[in-house]
């Protein structure tokens, strides 16, 4: 649903050019959605004579381009205006023009997942997972690598969703935000990819340890992990993912080692073997499934907010 509409005064001032790059974005993906303001919008820019000068260039060039693709050699951009949309979206190679269809469904596809899964996160959690084998194997350090494993894999999820989206770190965001696809919806499929390396990478690494007495199993993570994820999400819908992110790290590192370290700060193993009691039993998991309801439940709320590019 609509829930707002675009007013006369910001539809004049778009179309002069003088609104704000923020609300300019706003607005152009509100159109997308609401024939009524996109008719007003087209109205008030085909009235301006310099805005029909531009459009039919840009059709022109679109036209050659489209004609060029069709031939048997791929001909050279052939205006301005084409090189900048076909780079926008990738369509650019070697001067030529390539329309986004002539690409693999699945290479599209791995671009889409995200910055994260072809960065430097997805090292750091191979490392965690071969690093928490070693500790127990080659170390020595046996059952007691578990807990330490348990405490860091919450907070992995939440690193590839800080690399994933936002202007801080995708280079692409002011596009792909734009897009029909973009928001909340481009996130949730990024954070979906994080979550489907990260979790059963994390979950057979856990299984790979030796089993301590009465702690928990190697998958007593995933419902802390997706609580926390969520909670990252909804809170960033307030004050960008980066944030939202690192507020929740910082507060699940404060829950953790704190009160450890408070009540021993000697022992350097307590805070990891006290950790222990957030993931055992039906009263850990029950709370960290309602608090992931209740941060989906804010998040559908909320899922208005991520249309408008990130200013934080």
């Amino acid at each position: 649903m609509t829930h707002w509409h675009v007013g006369g005064e910001l539809v004049e001032r778009y179309a002069a050019g003088s609104v704000a790059e923020t609300d300019a974005w706003s607005l152009e993906k509100h159109v997308e959605t609401c024939g009524g303001c996109a008719a007003r919008v087209s109205a008030a820019v085909r009235a301006r004579q310099e805005a029909v000068v531009l459009l039919d260039g840009v059709r022109a060039g679109v036209l050659a381009a489209v004609a060029a693709e069709e031939a048997p050699e791929s001909g050279p951009v052939r205006s301005n205006q084409v090189r900048f949309l076909a780079s926008a979206t990738g369509a650019v190679l070697n001067g030529r023009v390539r329309l986004p269809g002539s690409a693999t469904r699945a290479g599209r596809l791995l671009w889409a997942a995200g910055p994260a899964l072809r960065g430097a996160w997805l090292l750091a959690l191979v490392l965690v997972a071969v690093g928490a084998l070693a500790l127990a194997y080659g170390a020595g350090l046996g059952a007691a690598t578990r807990p330490l494993l348990l405490v860091i894999a919450p907070v992995l999820p939440l690193a590839g969703v800080v690399v994933s989206y936002g202007r801080h770190t995708d280079p692409l965001h002011e596009i792909t935000a734009a897009t029909p696809s973009g928001g909340l919806r481009l996130l949730l499929t990024r954070t979906a990819a994080v979550l489907g390396v990260s979790i059963p990478a994390l979950t057979l690494a856990g299984a790979a340890l030796p089993a301590s007495a009465a702690g928990p199993g190697p998958a007593a993570w995933l419902l802390p992990g997706l609580a926390m994820t969520l909670a990252a999400l909804a809170l960033g819908s307030y004050v960008g993912c980066r944030t939202g992110a690192s507020s929740v790290a910082v507060a699940w590192a404060a829950a953790v080692l704190l009160p450890a370290f408070a009540a021993s700060p000697l022992e350097i193993g307590k805070p990891v073997a006290e950790a222990a009691k957030y993931f055992a039993g039906p009263a850990a998991q029950g709370g960290w499934a309602a608090g992931a309801l209740v941060c989906a439940a804010l998040l559908a709320a909320r899922r208005r907010s991520f249309d408008h590019l990130e200013t934080l």
